[in-house]
C-alpha cells in the first residue's frame, strides 16, 4: 500500500485506521457486487468498523518491529484504557535494570491515575479520528475491483482505490485522504477490512493479528517520510469483566486484583 502524507499528525491517525478491527460484523446489505459497483461493499463495511462493540476485554501480547529496534509488550485492555508491559527488546529477556525500570513505571502509573486518564482521553480520540476515517470511506475515494483473493478468513475482494476528485473534505485532518493511494481487502462473507492477516480469536471477535506497512510520502511535501512497521498480536485471553487499570497492572505483574 501507498500513501502520499502530508503531515506527521496525518500520517498516526490514518495508519490506525487500518489496525483497529474489533466490532461485530453485520452486513446492511444483502447482495453486493463490487465488480459493477463497490461502494455498497464499503458502505458495509464503514458501518461494521465503526459500530459499538460488547465483546469481552483481552489481553495478548504484541510484537512491534520498526526503524527503532523490535520489542515485545503484553498488553490488557480495560475501560479506562491499555496498560502495558515490556516483556523483551532485540528478541532478548530484559536486564535486571530493564525489569526494574518497568517495574517502577507500572508503580508510578498505579498511584497516579492522572496519567492513566490522559493516555486513555488521547485513545479515545484517536480512536474518534479512526472512527472518521471509516464513515469518509466511501465518499473520500474511488474503489475499483480487482478480483478476489484467499484472505486469512477465507474469499476476500481485493480493491483498489484513489482519492475522489469530488470529495470536500469536512476538516482539516481529511484533507490527507486526497493524497492517499492503495489497496484493500475485503472479507467477502464478514465486510471486514481485512489487511494482511486477520482472524476469529474467539467469541466473534476479530482482531488484527499481524500488520505490515511499507510507507513512503511527503512530510509537508518536502521531506521525504518512509515508514517500515511489522506487528503481530498473539496469545488472546480473555480478560476477567470489570477489571480496572489498576487490575490489569496487579495482572501484569503476577499479582492478584486490587481489593474493591
Amino acid at each position: 500500500m501507498t500513501f502520499q502524507r502530508r503531515s506527521i499528525r496525518a500520517f498516526s491517525f490514518t495508519a490506525c485506521a487500518f489496525l483497529l478491527w474489533t466490532h461485530v460484523a453485520v452486513s446492511q446489505s444483502d447482495t453486493v457486487d463490487p465488480k459493477t459497483d463497490p461502494i455498497p461493499l464499503i458502505r458495509d463495511v464503514s458501518y461494521n468498523e465503526t459500530k459499538p462493540s460488547d465483546a469481552p476485554r483481552v489481553r495478548y501480547r504484541l510484537r512491534k518491529s520498526d526503524d527503532k529496534g523490535t520489542n515485545v509488550k503484553e498488553i490488557i485492555e480495560t475501560s479506562e484504557g491499555d496498560v502495558a508491559r515490556l516483556l523483551s527488546r532485540e528478541d532478548q529477556p530484559l536486564t535486571p535494570e530493564q525489569e526494574q525500570a518497568e517495574a517502577d513505571r507500572l508503580n508510578n502509573l498505579y498511584a497516579h491515575p492522572e496519567i492513566q486518564e490522559h493516555r486513555h482521553k488521547k485513545e479515545q480520540e484517536d480512536s474518534g479520528r479512526v472512527d472518521n476515517f471509516f464513515k469518509l470511506l466511501p465518499d473520500a475515494f474511488i474503489f475499483t475491483y480487482q478480483g478476489m483473493v484467499e484472505g486469512a478468513g477465507g474469499p476476500a475482494y481485493r480493491l483498489t482505490f484513489v482519492p475522489n476528485p469530488k470529495f470536500t473534505p469536512p476538516n482539516r485532518e481529511a484533507q490527507v485522504y486526497a493524497g492517499m493511494a492503495g489497496e484493500i481487502w475485503i472479507d467477502q462473507r464478514e465486510k471486514r477490512l481485512e489487511r494482511v492477516e486477520q482472524k476469529d480469536v474467539g467469541d466473534g471477535r476479530w482482531e488484527a493479528t499481524n500488520m505490515k506497512l511499507n510507507l513512503t510520502g511527503k512530510i509537508l511535501m518536502v521531506k521525504t517520510l518512509t515508514v517500515k512497521e511489522n506487528e503481530t498480536s498473539t496469545d488472546f485471553v480473555e480478560i476477567p469483566k470489570g477489571t480496572d487499570y489498576r487490575g490489569a497492572i496487579n495482572i501484569l505483574k503476577g499479582l492478584p486484583p486490587p481489593m474493591k
